[in-house]
């Protein structure tokens, strides 16, 4: 499956890619060394992840990241 990050908060995007890891927040802590309360607070906006750990659970979880540069439109 492949969503645009751009369309999304980032609190959707984190809890999408725990989804896609079919974990409970409990478990996908446990895989980024984090409790359960702090992936609660990350999926609803309380707490932010940096970058680093964000690329971490992605490579931990399977997920590729792409960068794309959009082209501009002759209206820009």
């Amino acid at each position: 499956m492949k969503i645009i990050a751009n369309d999304y908060k980032t609190t959707l995007i984190i809890k999408t890619i725990r989804e896609w890891s079919n974990l409970n927040q409990t478990d996908f802590g446990k895989t980024l060394n984090r409790s359960r309360d702090s992936i609660n607070n990350i999926e609803n906006g309380r707490n932010r992840m940096y970058l680093n750990d964000f690329i971490d659970m992605c490579n931990k979880h399977n997920i590729k990241i792409t960068l794309e540069k959009e082209k501009k439109s002759k209206h820009n």
